[in-house]
């Protein structure tokens, strides 16, 4: 997911995140609700927002749905634009663009 981090906070590209569909993959629409239930913002058409309070779960959220084998490695890791500095916290989720 293409991520980015600004004034502290950690942006998800709003194209990138999961969406919910009903009758959809039970692992997705879960996936979708664990990611927006911590977001500080979650617009449909907006980028999803993340503080660093969070970032700590959101990496084992992001661990853990990558370790189950239901999602792709483009749906649970962290794509950051070349050069830009990734928190240490983050880094095992996370690689540059």
């Amino acid at each position: 997911m293409r991520s980015k981090i600004e004034n502290d906070v950690l942006f998800l590209h709003h194209e990138d995140v999961p969406e919910y569909k009903k009758g959809g993959s039970v692992v997705r629409n879960s996936y979708f609700w664990a990611l927006r239930s911590i977001a500080g913002k979650a617009s449909r058409y907006g980028d999803w927002e993340y503080e660093p309070e969070v970032w700590f779960a959101l990496r084992r959220m992001l661990l853990s749905f990558t370790e189950s084998g239901y999602l792709g490695f483009r749906e649970t890791l962290l794509e950051f634009p070349a050069g830009e500095e990734i928190p240490e916290v983050l880094r095992d989720v996370s690689t540059w663009q």
